[in-house]
């Protein structure tokens, strides 16, 4: 057989160098392994929980973690492309929503008078025609690009001479106060 070195040098003291190669780094790497697992069973379970899903708790690490990166990408693109109405819709369904919980309300009232029911249902309804009309012309109605020499005031318009005599307003907007 061959002789067998001995890490302890002659003096009997072990290097600095041979002690992390024997009991340090072990003890690191084995630090090292469990912080990564316990942030790999955090992640499981904030996945399982955001999922209501819990298949992921039963998987090994790499499927996991490619559950959780498929999880990530879902949200990302969710976020990406928000589906939130535009203001004027949100404040019609706002406004129908208002206008059916007045007919409702006036419906099981016993003292309405359904002429006066009748009044107030067709006012929210030409109101309702008169702010589709008013939006849709908004909407049709795009302002014209300025030239690069115009400041963007009125005056370099082309039509500044319409706009010095004003036009008297052609109806008074009806206001609830």
């Amino acid at each position: 057989m061959a002789p067998q070195t001995s890490n302890i040098g002659s003096n009997g003291f072990v290097s600095k160098t041979q002690h992390y190669l024997k009991v340090k780094k072990p003890l690191l790497e084995r630090q090292r392994r469990a912080r990564m697992n316990k942030c790999l069973d955090t992640l499981k379970t904030l996945v399982a929980e955001f999922q209501g899903d819990d298949a992921i708790l039963r998987m090994d690490k790499a499927e996991m973690l490619e559950a959780a990166l498929v999880f990530m990408r879902k949200q990302v693109v969710k976020q990406q492309a928000p589906v939130s109405p535009l203001p004027m819709d949100s404040f019609k369904n706002g406004y129908m929503n208002a206008v059916s919980e007045i007919s409702r309300v006036m419906a099981c009232t016993p003292a309405m008078s359904v002429d006066v029911g009748k009044t107030v249902m067709t006012h929210l309804g030409v109101e309702f025609q008169r702010m589709l009309q008013a939006d849709q012309v908004q909407t049709s109605v795009a302002p014209r690009p300025l030239s690069p020499a115009s400041s963007g005031y009125h005056s370099d318009n082309e039509d500044s001479e319409s706009a010095a005599s004003p036009k008297p307003a052609q109806e008074t907007m009806w206001r609830p106060w």
